[in-house]
């Protein structure tokens, strides 16, 4: 397939829907439109308004065309969520919001059915954070669910099956913690048996492997040419980390932003991995077990009224000198720190600014826990919307010790989604930016980091935050 291409990449992040245009050859963003992702209040449970982000993607697709021609079509999209097809292939129920506390009502029958964390690599999570606790719920709340199911398709792959008619799952997103996948065995997990969905769930395929051409309607309604490829697609964190595979050498660990931070360890040494501070192995679009770890640092930064102050040298010359210390968690329900309540110390800054550094500081420092607790070995690349948030990035080298590099993506995915169309191979310019600190600045840093952890290390020992 030729490489020269303009891929539009359909981004369906937890907070907001993207649709960019990248160019293939050099992996470069044209264009990006963007719809908050809403949610529904119901019935019969919260969902995701799947009509709005058709009606957004078809209209997105046909303005992409006319500005620039789009030649092919991948979906992107958030783990923890599938869609239930009926036999018509259209929905056989909404598709559930994944932090409704449902889920919860049910979480000991569950959990004496889920497979171990050493068989799935997929921590116990709260609400329906794991996929498998979702589909037990709404298979026990709807019982005529059963009967009108016929397909089980991951995430991003409802996309592709609207848009195709082909129905498909992917290795990447069954294994975003969904206690469904084994991937040391690279097969279904025993709880697929275990709720009635062995012959439902749709086969797993290749992110990159073409479903098919798009819909005649699609064609019509979009003017995009009828062959138009679509790819399979695949679970937005393992997009962002697709690049990185192909053109760096081991060890690195890259770090996802967004409503989640996720970190992946890449040619790391094997340490254990603790499930109740949120640690998982992902899976990678070449299928590779790769450790992670995650926290909600960009729902952490909206809820505390990230963004809405300056922090420049003088802002953060005062949190440092204090220091200010915000503790975690802001939110206790996940994360390395699940269960334990958020504090500042000595106190909350009266100054929006310092706080703003203040706020930074706490998220680059839960990063690198997470880059900690996974044995992370190399430079640190960050994607995503905290690469431009230079007190992050400067705090996250001094608290490690480690080169930070950034990517200069707006999506951080729409890169590893367009190399889907290239058979995972050959060149891959990645522009990528270090970030410098002066000596004395990151001594600095580091006394606050080391601070940061005694005071973590000195508050009592919590169990993981528990489903209500």
């Amino acid at each position: 397939m030729s490489a020269q291409r303009h891929i539009a990449v359909l981004d369906i992040g937890k907070t907001n829907v993207k649709l960019g245009l990248i160019d293939r050859p050099t992996l470069a963003e044209i264009d990006l439109m963007i719809l908050p992702n809403r949610v529904l209040r119901g019935p019969p449970w919260p969902h995701f308004d799947t009509e709005g982000i058709w009606a957004f993607l078809l209209d997105g697709l046909k303005t992409l065309h006319d500005r620039h021609g789009v030649d092919a079509i991948v979906p992107v999209a958030h783990g923890a969520c599938a869609a239930l097809l009926a036999g018509d292939g259209r929905l056989a129920a909404p598709v559930l919001d994944y932090e409704h506390p449902g889920p919860e009502d049910l979480a000991d029958a569950y959990d004496a059915i889920r497979p171990p964390f050493a068989e799935t690599g997929s921590p116990r999570l709260s609400l329906g954070l794991n996929l498998g606790s979702q589909l037990h719920w709404q298979l026990f709340t709807d019982p005529g669910l059963v009967t009108r199911l016929a397909t089980v398709v991951t995430w991003p792959q409802y996309w592709s099956h609207r848009l195709t008619g082909v129905a498909a799952t992917d290795a990447s997103s069954l294994g975003a913690h969904s206690d469904l996948w084994n991937p040391a065995r690279a097969d279904f997990s025993p709880l697929v048996a275990r709720l009635g969905l062995s012959n439902r769930i749709a086969r797993p395929r290749p992110p990159g492997e073409i479903l098919g051409p798009i819909r005649a309607d699609v064609a019509a309604a979009t003017g995009l040419d009828p062959a138009t490829p679509v790819a399979c697609g695949i679970h937005d964190s393992n997009a962002s980390l697709l690049p990185y595979l192909l053109g760096r050498k081991p060890p690195f660990t890259v770090v996802s932003t967004g409503t989640w931070v996720i970190t992946m360890a890449v040619g790391a040494p094997v340490v254990p991995l603790d499930e109740a501070r949120d640690t998982l192995i992902n899976v990678s679009a070449l299928g590779q077990p790769v450790p992670s770890a995650r926290f909600m640092g960009g729902r952490e930064y909206a809820l505390l009224g990230g963004g809405r102050a300056e922090a420049g040298a003088q802002e953060m010359g005062a949190a440092l000198r204090a220091p200010f210390l915000l503790l975690p968690a802001v939110d206790p329900l996940n994360g390395p720190f699940r269960g334990r309540a958020m504090a500042w110390s000595p106190q909350e800054p009266d100054d929006p600014g310092v706080r703003e550094a203040a706020l930074s500081f706490y998220l680059a420092l839960m990063t690198a826990e997470c880059l900690a607790i996974t044995g992370a070995a190399g430079p640190v690349i960050v994607e995503g919307p905290f690469a431009a948030n230079p007190r992050f990035l400067e705090m996250l080298g001094a608290a490690t010790g480690r080169p930070v590099l950034t990517s200069g993506s707006r999506t951080g995915t729409g890169s590893g989604a367009a190399l889907l169309f290239d058979g995972v191979r050959g060149s891959v310019p990645l522009a990528l930016k270090p970030v410098s600190l002066a000596p004395e600045r990151a001594e600095r840093l580091a006394a606050y980091a080391e601070r940061w952890r005694s005071q973590c290390a000195a508050a009592p020992e919590t169990p993981p935050a528990r489903r209500k």
